[in-house]
Formats: structure tokens, C-alpha cells, sequence
């Protein structure tokens, strides 16, 4: 879930809210593969998610991961690599735990003619203001006092129009899955599993020279991983529904994400990353999470909905402002509006939510959930000693770093009752964080001790991650 290029996962990028996942190639291929199927669209069966209670079902697989994937050879949770060091660090500047383009509007029909509806809301806000402009001074007055007269009809007719979209917006809510929240939920998900399909073939062409084999042991950690998820959360309808196919690419970005079909994508630039099993098992319990609470259908939903009505607003401004300079203007700040005082804030609430329900599927597989904040704290603190500029929250589509790992420490607690409801052996050892912070401690002291008058001559041009790896 990433930075000025369009990513798939990206903690700290720009949302565009075009289509599930990619970049602005893969969009223009999306666009190209939709328009070609747009005319001959399959009628696909809608699959209604059962309604399941509240209450926690555990099931016997639910074993310790390590006894369950004994092939993977993993670290201390939380434990820096012995040389992890100030100089020697590389890390992707926007690795992401879910794909920011996971929303996508829906039918694909919407995506070809949104901008068709902008330019006719800009020619007929300009052509609105044009008329005034030609009136002759006698006839602005009498429209002036017609409208004066039939005010309150005029304010009948706006609010009847805002109370259709109040009572559009009520009829359309729906119970998010697992969480309960109410969200708005307008296209079917018939129309996203047709897209999920065309997305999936689009990243097969791509990464089709990078796949790695059934018998590539990456590829066999991350399904017994996968695996090892579903089948500890079968409880779940809306895990137990999907088919969840592994696919593990051959590239070193640090991203991984999964379809609203259970197409799931890793890369092993990921694996090498993680510190352990237990950071790799949340991370894909995050994503699985997203597939799960139908984050693209909802996501999709609210765009579509905001842009209808921006769609009012960008008329308004065309037809009000005097110049079409100005309304550019205008029209940019509306976009900037609506990205960061909607847009943004609600990528934020639906990745917090991904990152509490992946949370409690790593518990239910008996995972120590401890190394969820573990893994935000080591991709702050690589961050951080490669020189990367610290963006504020506001402007990104992810939570950061620092504050997605004081989030995940208040819902540990609840995790791990979980995890022990469930009947998990108990966690031996130290908790990772407090290895993590000691060996902190340590690196912070190695540095002190290693600064030489020409420490500043050294090569940070090219940093490298030293993360232990499967």
C-alpha cells in the first residue's frame, strides 16, 4: 500500500483512484484490454457473502508457523541483521502493503466517459456563463427578479436534489464484512470479479518471464504461508469463498498485493525485506484483508460518488468565474479538495482497517503478532538513515510508518487474546519490539563509536538493505 510514480502498494504515494492496481503503463494496457471486452461483457453469478457472527472461530491447524513451514530458516523476531549498519542500507522508498489503485470505478464503462463528463460539465458551465455575458442589461434584470420571485421554488428544486443523494447515498450503505461498518456500496461485485480478471491478465503478460516455479522454495514459503492463513480463517465466508492462487515475481521492489478474485502477488524483493515469518504472515494477512472487506468495490463506490457530485460543482465554477484562467483554478483547487479532504483520509481508514482485520488473521494462524510494529519500526528507521525526506500523513494515502506501528501496538493486546482463545502455544522468549528497540540502542552506539572526521566521504549513493531473507 506507496511514491510520484503510480504504485501498487505504496505507504507514501499519490492515490488514483483509475483502477485495482499498476502503474500509468499498465493503465493505458488496462484501458486498451477493457475497451475490447467492454462490448462483449460476460454475465457472471453474483456470490452473496453470508452474514457471520461476531464470535471467533478457531480451527486445529491453528499450530505455531514454525512448526507448520519448517523449510524457512528466520531470525530472531525483531532482531537487526548482524550487519545492519548506518552506511549499509537500501530499501525501496515506497514499499506498500496494499495496491493504491485498488479502486477502481466500476463498470468499465464509467472509467472510459468520466472524463467525457468533466469536459461537458466544463462546456456547460462556460456556455452557461457565455449567455449571461451576451444578455443585454434589461434582460439580466428581469432574469434577476423572475429568480427573486420563485425563490423558494428554486430552493424547493435544490433541496429535492440534495435529498435524492441523501436518500441514494442511505439506500446504497451496506455492513462491511468481519468489521460491521457501514459503508456505501453502490456497483455489484459482478463487474469487479470481470475486472480482477482482466487485472490478472494483464499482470500475467507482464511478469510472465519472472514467475517463479511451483518448486522455487520462495514460491513454497509464501503458499504455506497463504495457506496456512486461509485455512486458520475458513471460519470466514469470505475467505473460504476464494481460491487463493500464489503467484511470486522475480523483482527486487519491496511490494506485494492481492486481487479482489484471490490472485495473490508477491515479489521477492518482499522476502527479502521481512525480518522473519511473522512479519511476512501479517503483511500477507494485511492484503488478504483487503481482498476480503471488498476495499476495491467500496473504494470505487465513494469515487464514483464524489465525482458525480463535484460534477455540479465544476459547472458552477465554469459557469461563475469571469475568466477561464480563473476557472482553471478553481477546478484545481476543487480536485485538490476532494483528494485530501476526501480521497486520501478514507485510503487511510480503509489501510488501518486492512492492517487490525490482517492482524487478527495472523493471530488465528497462531503467528506472533508482536512483529506486525516491528516491521513499520524497521521501515521508518531504514528510512530514515538513508536520508528519505519525511512526508507529512496528510498528504499520503497510507498511514505512516511511525504512527501505522503505535497503532498496531494498541491492537496487539486485543490480538493476542485472540491468539490465545484459539488455543496457540504460548510466545516464548522476549518480545521482538524490546529487541528491536535494544538493538537500536546498539546500532545508535556502533555509529557513535565508527564516525570518523571523514565520515562524510563515504558512498551513500548506493545503500543496501542487509534484511535476512528466505
Amino acid at each position: 500500500c506507496t511514491q510520484d510514480r503510480c504504485q501498487r502498494l505504496d505507504l507514501s504515494g499519490n492515490i488514483r483512484n483509475w483502477f485495482l492496481t499498476g502503474s500509468p503503463d499498465s493503465y493505458r494496457n488496462f484501458i486498451g484490454k477493457g475497451l475490447r471486452c467492454l462490448l462483449n461483457f460476460p454475465n457472471t453469478e453474483v456470490h452473496s457473502n453470508a452474514h457471520h457472527s461476531s464470535g471467533r472461530f478457531c480451527f486445529p491447524c491453528s499450530q505455531p508457523l514454525g512448526e507448520k513451514i519448517t523449510s524457512l530458516q528466520i531470525s530472531s523476531v525483531g532482531q537487526l541483521p548482524r550487519h545492519f549498519s548506518a552506511w549499509n542500507i537500501q530499501i525501496a522508498r515506497s514499499f506498500h502493503t496494499s495496491p493504491s489503485f485498488q479502486a477502481a470505478p466500476v463498470p468499465l464503462f464509467w472509467i472510459i466517459v468520466k472524463p467525457a463528463q468533466k469536459l461537458f460539465a466544463i462546456i456547460l458551465g462556460r456556455s452557461i456563463r457565455n449567455w449571461w455575458k451576451a444578455l443585454p442589461p434589461n434582460k439580466r434584470e428581469l432574469f434577476k427578479e423572475s429568480a427573486r420571485k420563485n425563490k423558494w421554488k428554486i430552493l424547493l428544486g435544490v433541496s429535492s436534489l440534495g435529498v435524492l443523494f441523501v436518500v441514494f447515498y442511505f439506500t446504497h450503505l451496506e455492513e462491511t464484512p468481519i468489521t460491521g461498518r457501514a459503508r456505501l456500496l453502490v456497483f455489484g461485485k459482478e463487474h469487479f470479479r470481470e475486472l480482477s480478471r482482466m487485472e490478472y491478465d494483464m499482470w500475467m503478460e507482464e511478469f510472465k518471464s519472472k514467475m517463479l516455479p511451483e518448486t522455487d522454495a520462495r514460491y513454497q514459503v509464501v503458499e504455506r504461508v497463504v495457506g496456512h492463513l486461509s485455512e486458520s480463517n475458513k471460519d470466514i465466508p469470505q475467505v473460504s469463498v476464494l481460491k487463493w492462487v500464489i503467484h511470486v515475481v522475480d523483482e527486487p521492489g519491496v511490494n506485494a498485493f492481492v486481487l479482489p478474485n484471490g490472485q495473490v502477488f508477491v515479489f521477492t524483493g518482499l522476502l527479502n525485506a521481512v525480518s522473519d515469518i511473522h512479519q511476512l504472515s501479517f503483511i500477507l494477512g494485511h492484503e488478504i484483508a483487503h481482498a476480503v472487506l471488498e476495499h476495491a468495490a467500496e473504494k470505487a463506490s465513494l469515487v464514483h460518488f464524489l465525482d458525480f457530485l463535484s460534477l455540479i460543482f465544476l459547472t458552477m465554477i465554469w459557469a461563475i468565474c469571469p475568466r477561464d484562467s480563473l476557472a482553471v483554478v478553481g477546478q484545481w483547487i476543487q480536485s485538490k479538495l476532494q483528494e485530501f479532504v476526501f480521497d486520501r483520509p478514507y485510503s487511510r481508514t480503509l489501510e488501518a482497517e486492512a492492517d487490525k482485520v490482517g492482524l487478527q488473521f495472523a493471530a488465528k494462524a497462531c503467528v506472533d503478532v508482536r512483529a506486525s510494529s516491528v516491521f513499520w519500526q524497521q521501515m521508518e528507521l531504514a528510512e530514515a538513515i538513508q536520508g528519505q525526506p519525511k512526508l507529512p500523513e496528510w498528504l499520503s494515502t497510507h498511514p505512516s510508518h511511525e504512527n501505522r506501528a503505535e497503532h498496531l501496538d494498541r491492537l496487539i493486546p486485543e490480538a493476542l487474546k485472540i491468539r490465545e482463545s484459539c488455543n496457540c502455544p504460548s510466545l516464548s522468549g522476549p518480545d521482538p519490539r524490546l529487541i528491536f528497540k535494544l538493538n537500536m540502542q546498539h546500532l545508535l552506539e556502533s555509529s557513535k563509536d565508527q564516525e570518523t572526521p571523514n565520515s562524510t566521504e563515504r558512498d551513500l549513493s548506493k545503500p543496501k538493505l542487509d534484511f535476512p531473507h528466505t
